[in-house]
């Protein structure tokens, strides 16, 4: 069974959260600065399989296929972001989301809601 939106950014958020909180970093780390962490999908801005990363009030659109960046940008956590899609799991359970995009033709109901 493929994983929700909504759970890869919840997958998302942890990562970011574990990797940045290390005994060097613990003064000026802000764990809540992820809480509003979002992927998203858009088919009718870009056909092209895409998942758009949203992060406080930044956002950022990555290729599927490549895993590279296509606009936009996170800031700092942008290269821990890239980090996370070059797992080994991260950009095939974003293309099972984009297959069921296409799917359900853009339509997204609460199984893929994020």
């Amino acid at each position: 069974m493929s994983k929700t939106l909504k759970e890869l950014s919840d997958e998302l958020k942890a990562y970011l959260i574990e990797i940045q909180s290390d005994a060097h970093n613990k003064g000026n780390f802000r764990p809540e600065r992820y809480n509003n962490l979002k992927l998203s999908m858009n088919i009718a801005s870009n056909r092209n399989a895409h998942v758009i990363i949203t992060l406080a009030m930044s956002s950022a659109e990555y290729d599927l296929k490549t895993g590279e960046k296509i606009n936009g940008g996170l800031g700092p956590d942008e290269r821990l972001v890239l980090r996370w899609l070059g797992k080994q799991n991260s950009l095939p359970n974003l293309m099972e989301c984009w297959k069921n995009v296409e799917k359900n033709r853009g339509r997204i109901d609460d199984k893929f809601k994020v």
